[in-house]
C-alpha cells in the first residue's frame, strides 16, 4: 500500500535523502491527560491505528472521532538508514495541533507549541543508525481555553455557522532526513526585481572556520550565475541572472537554485535546492503594483477544508486542483482564510501563477490574554518565516474581524505588535493588520460588505469619508489601497446539502436571480475608482456553509464560463493585470 501524501513536503528547501513517516501509526486517546503519569512515553505500540498525516476527526484518518480530544498519543517504530551515520538526524513535522512532546525510546527529545507551523526535532543524541527505535508523540489541544489560535475550528460540540469540524494532532507530513553538522537551518530568498537579482540570507547549524557555500542559480538545468562564500549565518549573498525574467500570473517563471556546502577540508557534505520567483509587490498613492505595473486584485476566499481530510488535502493533486478551480472561475488569486495552507499548496500557486494572501488562523483567540497573545505572536513568526519565500504570496493578514475585542488598549497593542513583527520579518509585502472590520495599523484598508442588494453596497462604497466597518473604533482612513476583501457569499442550495445550511441573504429562487444579484454586486464594486480589488466569498461550500461557487466536493454549482467572464472583468479605466 502506498504511503499517503508521500511527495517531499518542503519544496523550498529540498534534500535528496529523506524518509517519509506517513502511513499507519498506532494511537490512544488520553481524555484525562494522564498518559504521561501512566508512562505512555515508553509505549511500544497502542491498541488502535490511525493514518498519518490525517487528523483523528477526519475520514481519511480511519478514526472519524469529532468530539473534543484534549490529548492523544501516537506511536510508530523508525529505523534510520546506516548510510546516514555521521549526520544530524532531524525529525520534521509539517503541522501538529496544538502542543506536542516528542519521545524516542522513552527519552524526551523536544516539544513544540503552535498548531499551524512546522518544526524540527533533532534526534541525534539518542538515535542509532541501523537500529529500530520507538517514536512516541504526545499531543494536547485545548481550544476552549481561547489561548491558542483555532481559525474556523468550532468551539462548540458541533459545527455551526461559519465554524467547522476541529483538527487535532498531526495533520501534515512527518519525515526524517540526515543533515550535515554544518547544514542549512533555514534560507530566506529575497527577490530584487528593480535590480534584477536575488539575495539569499542563510542560517547554518554550525559555521566552522574554512567551510564554504557554493550558490548556483539555474534555469532548466542551465547554470545562469554562481558565487562562493564562507559559511556565515545572517549575511546576504546575491546573484544576478542575465536578462532577468519576472514572475507574474501571466508568466509564472521560476528560477531553480542549488546550494552546495563544503567542510573545511573541501569535502562536499550537503546539497539543498529550491526555486525562486523574481517579482516585486509595492503600494503607493492608494494603489497596488506588481513588478511596478498597476494591479487590480480579483481574489476568491478559500477556506482550505476538504471533506475527507479537513485541513489536510487527501492528495497533492487536490491542492493543485483547488487553484485550478479558482482560475477556472475567473480569479487570479485567493485569500487563504483562517488557515495556514500547506507548503505544497504554495508550491502549486507559484507554479500556476496564482496570487495569494497568507493569513493566520486567529479566530478562537482571546487577544487581550497575555498567554494567548504570546502564543499567537510566536506562532505567527514561525508561519511568516516558513512561507515567505513563495513569490505567489503578496500580502500578510495576521488577524480577521477583530471588532469584539477592539475596545481595549491591550488589543490595540496586540495588533500593533502583530504588525511590527510582520514588518520586521518581511518588509517587502503589505500587511493587512485585520481583514475587514477594525484596523489599528495597516498598509491595506479592507472592508467586508455582505449586503445582498447592489444599491445598498453602492451607497456604502460611495459615501464620504470612505466606508469603514467600525468607524468609531478605528483611526481615519489614510489613503491606503482600499479593497472589499469579503463580499457576496450568496446562498445557493444544491441537492444533498446538510440540514441548517446557510449563506448570506435570502437564497435566490432561480439561477437567473442568482446571476442578476452577482452581476449587480460585482458591477458596483468595479465602478468604484478608489477600490483596487476584491475577494469574493467563496470558492467552495464548507460543511453547512453553502455559499461557494463549487460544492464541498468541488462540483461546479453554476455555469463556469459565465462565472469566469464575470470575474475576469476589470474596471473600465483600469489596465491592470
Amino acid at each position: 500500500m502506498s504511503l499517503p501524501r508521500s511527495e517531499y513536503p518542503r519544496p523550498q528547501l529540498r534534500r535528496s535523502r529523506w524518509l517519509c513517516l506517513n502511513g499507519e501509526w498506532t494511537y490512544a486517546f488520553d481524555f484525562a491527560c494522564s498518559g504521561a503519569e501512566q508512562g505512555w512515553a515508553h509505549s511500544q505500540g497502542f491498541d488502535q491505528t490511525i493514518q498519518v498525516p490525517f487528523c483523528p476527526e477526519s475520514e481519511r484518518s480511519g478514526v472519524g472521532y469529532t468530539d473534543f480530544i484534549p490529548s492523544l498519543w501516537y506511536h510508530r517504530t523508525v529505523e534510520v538508514p546506516e548510510a546516514w551515520e555521521g549526520s544530524r538526524i532531524h525529525l520534521n513535522f509539517g503541522g501538529v495541533d496544538h502542543h506536542c512532546v516528542v519521545y524516542l525510546d522513552g527519552v524526551r527529545m523536544g516539544e513544540h507549541w503552535g498548531g499551524s507551523v512546522g518544526f524540527t526535532v533533532d534526534l541525534s543524541p539518542q538515535v542509532r543508525c541501523g537500529t529500530t527505535h520507538h517514536l512516541v508523540v504526545q499531543v494536547e489541544d485545548h481550544p476552549r481555553t481561547r489561548q491558542q489560535p483555532c481559525g474556523k475550528q468550532s468551539l462548540k460540540w458541533n459545527s455551526h455557522g461559519c465554524y467547522y469540524t476541529r483538527v487535532t494532532g498531526i495533520w501534515q507530513t512527518v519525515w526524517l532526513e540526515p543533515v550535515a553538522p554544518c547544514g542549512v537551518e533555514s534560507l530566506q530568498v529575497l527577490p530584487d526585481w528593480d535590480q534584477g537579482q536575488f539575495h539569499w540570507i542563510p542560517r547554518f547549524w554550525e559555521t566552522p572556520l574554512g567551510a564554504t557555500a557554493h550558490y548556483k542559480l539555474l534555469s532548466q538545468g542551465r547554470l545562469l550565475a554562481e558565487t562562493r562564500a564562507p559559511l556565515q549565518s545572517g549575511l546576504p549573498v546575491s546573484l544576478h541572472p542575465p536578462e532577468p525574467r519576472a514572475w507574474s500570473p501571466d508568466d509564472p517563471f521560476l528560477y531553480d537554485w542549488e546550494l552546495d556546502l563544503y567542510d573545511p577540508d573541501g569535502e562536499l557534505v550537503e546539497t539543498v535546492s529550491g526555486y525562486a520567483g523574481l517579482r516585486k509587490i509595492h503600494w503607493q498613492d492608494g494603489k497596488l503594483f506588481l513588478n511596478n505595473e498597476p494591479l487590480y486584485l480579483r481574489l476568491v476566499l478559500d477556506q482550505g477544508y476538504f471533506p475527507e481530510g479537513l485541513w489536510t488535502a487527501p492528495t497533492d493533486d487536490d491542492l493543485r486542483r483547488d487553484i485550478e478551480l479558482g482560475q477556472a472561475a475567473g480569479f487570479h488569486g485567493a485569500r487563504l482564510h483562517q488557515k495556514v495552507f500547506e507548503a505544497r499548496y504554495h508550491y502549486w500557486a507559484d507554479r500556476l501563477g496564482y496570487l495569494t494572501w497568507a493569513e493566520a488562523p486567529s479566530w478562537g483567540l482571546e487577544e487581550t490574554d497575555p498567554v494567548a497573545a504570546r502564543n499567537f505572536l510566536s506562532e505567527w513568526q514561525g508561519i511568516v518565516e516558513q512561507v515567505r519565500n513563495h513569490p505567489s504570496i503578496i500580502a500578510w493578514t495576521p488577524l480577521n474581524e477583530t471588532q469584539f475585542q477592539q475596545a481595549s488598549p491591550e488589543q490595540r497593542r496586540f495588533t500593533e505588535d502583530a504588525y511590527a513583527l510582520t514588518r520586521q520579518l518581511d518588509p517587502t509585502r503589505p500587511i493587512n493588520d485585520a481583514s475587514g472590520w477594525v484596523h489599528v495599523k495597516t498598509d491595506l484598508w479592507t472592508v467586508h460588505c455582505y449586503q445582498q442588494n447592489p444599491a445598498e453596497v453602492q451607497a456604502l462604497l460611495e459615501q464620504e469619508p470612505r466606508f469603514r466597518n467600525y468607524p468609531d473604533l478605528e483611526p481615519a482612513y489614510a489613503g491606503q489601497p482600499y479593497l472589499v476583501d469579503e463580499f457576496g457569499g450568496i446562498f445557493w442550495k444544491t441537492e444533498g446539502i446538510p440540514e441548517g445550511s446557510w449563506g448570506y441573504g435570502e437564497a435566490p429562487q432561480t439561477l437567473a436571480e442568482f446571476y442578476e444579484r452577482l452581476e449587480g454586486l460585482l458591477r458596483v464594486i468595479l465602478q468604484q475608482r478608489h477600490v483596487v480589488g476584491y475577494c469574493y466569498t467563496q470558492l467552495t461550500d464548507v460543511e453547512q456553509e453553502c455559499n461557494g461557487l463549487y460544492t464541498y466536493h468541488r462540483t461546479p454549482k453554476f455555469d463556469l464560463d459565465r462565472i469566469a467572464r464575470l470575474f475576469q472583468q476589470l474596471p473600465a479605466s483600469d489596465d491592470a493585470s
